[in-house]
């Protein structure tokens, strides 16, 4: 089902709501889903699913994923997510290892992505030759 122009707009608008200080309040984003679910205006469903969209989103905007070829010890780890805060302010972080990378890191942050791993060069090479 396609998603309304007015119900794409008042999603946008809930969702504006939500933000303190650029920043998602849990609480007033939890009241605004309670009262949106209360009240069912015409197209809540649809406006409740973009909601969410949004929400999930700007949480992945503030939440680093680092993934390195074997697991980094708490000083590297440390190292990498201050790296990350300094560079992009207020983030979370969650490491991972993924033996599949060979070698190196790969870090995403929302939908950005920094590949610095083997496996990531050794297919730049494949598609030259």
């Amino acid at each position: 089902m396609k998603l309304s122009r007015e119900a794409r707009r008042q999603s946008r608008q809930l969702f504006e709501l939500a933000l303190v200080d650029a920043r998602l309040d849990v609480p007033r984003l939890r009241s605004i889903f309670d009262g949106v679910a209360a009240r069912k205006p015409r197209q809540y469903v649809q406006i409740l699913k973009e909601l969410t969209r949004l929400v999930r989103l700007e949480l992945s905007r503030h939440h680093a994923l680092i993934e390195s070829a074997r697991p980094l010890d708490a000083a590297q780890s440390e190292q990498f997510a201050s790296a990350l805060r300094a560079r992009f302010g207020d983030i979370t972080t969650a490491f991972r290892s993924n033996p599949a990378l060979i070698g190196g890191v790969r870090v995403q942050l929302g939908s950005d992505v920094w590949d610095g791993s083997v496996r990531a060069r050794l297919q730049a090479v494949k598609q030259l030759l």
